[in-house]
């Protein structure tokens, strides 16, 4: 997975974290919960001590912190994932693959110059193949730089020529040095009008369906490439596998 940004530990969640096991819950604190200079002096000793004689107190301490902060994270994704469905599965504006009318809707967000998206490319072929009752929303997200942009728009306007699957295929598959030049051959090759891509590429409607992409993504808490929402209560973020995104699928129909 491709990741937008990084988690920074604060030391001071972390004190806060180990005042909240029970090496530390015989400390009195005031009413508020918090504690005084000299307490707080009291812990950061026994803390030290503590480490010497145990240091998996402070990696139980970081998993206890890093577990209830995706719990958190995934909570407020998903409640934004209902918040904004209809631009999610319902949008007109993005390219559908499978069934338009399916049952289930998948939703991928991704960049086409992310590694994990590229492997993931046949996955999706197969559950087109495979799941004739889902609808996949694709939504491409340019995060990873110019090269990203400029493919992410190509993609867009290669839809307007009725080929978005078989550029995306060329390009995502393509190994050279990425550049406009090398955009417009891959579209010559597969038959498209490369004039016209270029002209698409620049349009206010390409722009347009890539920004509300990229902010779409941040109201649902993507926070890397390859992320996958399929129905309303199912985030999966990397280079999932076909057989968790089929089971993924089957509970988001067993719940309708």
């Amino acid at each position: 997975m491709t990741r937008l940004s990084f988690p920074v530990l604060r030391a001071a969640a972390l004190l806060s974290a180990l005042a909240a096991t029970p090496l530390l819950g015989s400390l009195p604190a005031h009413a508020d919960g918090s504690f005084t200079p000299a307490q707080r002096q009291e812990i950061v000793s026994i803390v030290r001590e503590a480490l010497k004689q145990d240091p998996t107190i402070l990696a139980d301490a970081v998993a206890a912190m890093r577990a209830k902060g995706e719990a958190v994270q995934q909570a407020a994704s998903l409640q934004a994932v209902q918040q904004n469905n209809d631009k999610l599965g319902r949008s007109n504006t993005d390219v559908v693959l499978g069934n338009p009318n399916g049952s289930v809707t998948l939703v991928e967000f991704y960049d086409p110059r992310c590694p994990y998206c590229r492997k993931v490319l046949p996955i999706i072929d197969q559950l087109v193949r495979d799941e004739p009752d889902v609808r996949i929303v694709e939504k491409v997200i340019p995060v990873l730089g110019p090269n990203s942009q400029l493919e992410a728009a190509a993609l867009l306007a290669s839809a307007r020529q009725n080929a978005y699957l078989k550029f995306q295929k060329a390009l995502m598959t393509d190994s050279e040095t990425p550049s406009l030049e090398r955009v417009r051959a891959i579209a010559t090759s597969i038959g498209l009008d490369a004039d016209r891509l270029e002209r698409d590429m620049k349009s206010t409607d390409v722009m347009t369906v890539l920004s509300a992409n990229m902010d779409l993504a941040r109201k649902v808490g993507v926070d890397g490439t390859p992320t996958f929402i399929i129905g309303e209560k199912t985030i999966i973020p990397g280079a999932v596998s076909e057989s968790d995104l089929k089971k993924a699928i089957a509970a988001a129909r067993q719940a309708k």
